[in-house]
C-alpha cells in the first residue's frame, strides 16, 4: 500500500526562507506549583514569542505579521480565536494574524505558514508560535480560564474520542492499541523481532529519560534509575519492568506514551537573503513534505510519513542519509525508530538494533529526540512540533549543552505528526557562517 502517488509534487520556493530566532518556556505542570499557578495563555505565548524576537535581534515593530497555532482552544479554555486574545503581551495590537489547530501537527503546521507567507513575497518577517495548557483544562465558562483543573485521563480520552469524526469512520479505535500499535505491529512481523522487542522498548525507555533529565526544559528532571531507587530496586531495568509500568498494549508499556504538559514556543522566520542582517547563525528551511491521513486508515502514520518524505526529497534532492540530527513526534515512542527508518536516515529493519547498540543516543553517530522525547521531556500537544524546531535550532547552534550531540549538524529532519493527520517532513540547513 502506497499513497505517494496521489500527493502532488513539491514546487520550489519563490525565494529562499530562513530562521533567524527561537524562543521556549519549559514544559511545567502549572497547576502543580505556585509560581506558575494562574498562568495565561496570553503570557505563555508571549513569553516565548519576546524571546525569539530577541534572539533575532528584533523587536515587535520589526514583525509584518504573526502565526498562533493551538491543538485545541475550545476544549483547552473556550477560546474561538486565540491568536486575537495574545496579541496585546508582545506589542502585536493591529498586526494581522491568523489562528490555525491540526492537534498534536500544530507546530509543524505553524512554521509551514510562516514560511509560505515569506516565500510567497506578502511579508519579510514572520512571527510563528504555538502555546498549549495540556496537563489541564478550563474550569467552565462560568470562571476565567487560567481558573483550571486537572484533565484526567479518563477525560482526555474522552476529549480525543470526540475530537474524532464518527460518520463513516472507524471512530471507536481512536486511542486504543489497535491504532497506536499498528505501525509498531507490522514492523515487529516484518522484522520478526517478537522475542526482542520488549528490550527495545526497555532500552528506548531508559535513554529517552536520561536525555529528558539533562535538558532544562523537561517536565521530567528523574531518570528510572531514580525511579528505581525510590521503589528500592536495583536498576532501571527492573523498574520498568515492574508494575509500576504496566502494560498498555500487545508492546507497550506505560512509560512508552506521552507525559502531558504545558507550555509555549516560537520562531521567526524572514528571506533567506536579508538572514545575515540579524544573525551569524541562520537556518535556512529547505523544503517542507506534508501529506493527511484519517484515523481509519491502517498504518496511517507509517503511509504518510512515507508520502511526506518522498515530497520532500524529491524537491531538496537530499535523502536520510544526508541527515545529520532527526527529531520525530514521538508520543508513541516507538516512532524513535520507526520514523527515521521510513525517512532513510537508518537502514530499513535495522533500527531496533541501532536502539539496543546505543546509535540514536545522543552520543551516537545517528542521534534521534536528543530533548527526551513526548514520552520523558513532555507532550503539549500543539506546541510540541514548535518545541522540537527550538530543540533542533540549538543542536544546530551546538548550544544544548549536556545532550549536544558529538558532530557537526549540516542538515536536520523534523519529522510531525498529529492527530490523525498532519504528516511534515522538514529538511534543515545550517547557514552559520564559519566560525560562528
Amino acid at each position: 500500500m502506497s499513497y505517494v502517488k496521489n500527493v502532488n509534487p513539491l514546487k520550489p520556493y519563490s525565494r529562499g526562507v530562513s530562521i533567524i530566532g527561537v524562543g521556549a518556556t519549559p514544559f511545567m505542570l502549572t497547576m502543580d506549583n505556585k509560581e506558575t499557578r494562574g498562568l495565561t495563555h496570553g503570557e505563555l505565548f508571549g513569553y516565548a514569542a519576546i524571546e525569539a524576537m530577541r534572539d533575532a535581534g528584533i523587536t515587535a515593530k520589526d514583525v509584518d505579521m504573526y502565526v498562533h497555532g493551538n491543538a485545541g482552544p475550545g476544549w483547552q479554555e473556550d477560546m474561538g480565536t486565540p491568536n486575537m486574545h495574545v496579541a496585546n503581551w508582545f506589542g502585536m495590537k493591529a498586526k494581522p494574524s491568523v489562528h490555525h489547530s491540526e492537534a498534536c501537527g500544530t507546530g509543524y503546521v505553524a512554521l509551514e505558514q510562516a514560511v509560505s507567507y515569506v516565500a510567497s513575497g506578502a511579508y519579510d518577517i514572520v512571527l510563528t508560535g504555538c502555546c498549549d495548557f495540556s496537563y489541564s483544562i478550563y474550569k467552565d465558562n462560568k470562571h476565567p480560564s487560567f481558573m483550571r483543573k486537572h484533565c484526567t485521563d479518563v477525560q482526555w480520552n474522552d476529549i480525543v474520542i470526540n475530537s474524532q469524526a464518527k460518520d463513516y469512520t472507524m471512530w471507536q479505535h481512536c486511542g486504543g492499541s489497535l491504532a497506536t500499535e499498528a505501525w509498531l505491529d507490522r514492523y515487529v512481523v516484518e522484522n520478526k523481532i517478537e522475542d526482542k522487542i520488549e528490550d527495545v522498548l526497555m532500552t528506548l525507555s531508559k535513554y529517552s529519560r536520561e536525555n529528558a533529565a539533562r535538558n532544562p526544559y523537561s517536565v521530567n528532571h528523574t531518570t528510572y534509575d531514580d525511579m528505581a531507587k525510590m521503589f528500592k530496586m536495583e536498576s532501571a531495568e527492573e523498574f520498568l519492568r515492574s508494575k509500576y509500568n504496566p502494560k498498555l498494549g500487545r508492546y507497550m508499556h506505560a512509560s512508552h506514551f506521552e507525559v502531558r504538559a504545558d507550555g509555549a514556543a516560537a520562531a521567526i522566520v524572514c528571506p533567506t537573503e536579508m538572514a545575515y542582517k540579524f544573525t551569524d547563525r541562520p537556518v535556512e528551511v529547505l523544503g517542507i513534505g506534508h501529506s493527511c491521513l484519517e484515523q481509519n486508515t491502517p498504518a496511517l502514520e507509517k503511509f504518510a510519513t512515507e508520502a511526506a518524505y518522498h515530497n520532500v526529497r524529491e524537491l531538496t534532492g537530499l535523502t536520510g542519509k544526508d541527515i545529520d540530527l532527526f527529531t520525530t513526534n514521538d508520543f508513541f515512542q516507538q516512532c524513535q525508530f520507526l520514523a527515521p527508518e521510513e525517512c532513510e536516515y537508518i537502514p530499513r529493519g535495522e533500527g531496533w538494533q541501532y536502539v539496543l547498540d546505543g546509535r540514536l543516543q545522543t552520543t551516537g553517530d545517528r542521534p534521534v529526540n536528543t530533548h527526551g522525547g513526548r514520552c520523558c521531556y513532555g507532550h503539549a500537544h500543539g506546541t510540541s512540533g514548535m518545541h522540537d524546531l527550538y530543540e533542533t535550532i540549538m543542536q544546530m547552534r551546538g548550544e544544548r549543552g549536556e545532550n549536544q550531540v558529538q558532530h557537526p549538524i549540516n542538515y536536520a529532519m523534523i519529522r510531525g505528526f498529529g492527530g490523525s493527520q498532519n504528516v511534515l517532513c522538514t529538511i534543515l540547513k545550517n547557514n552559520a557562517k564559519e566560525g560562528k
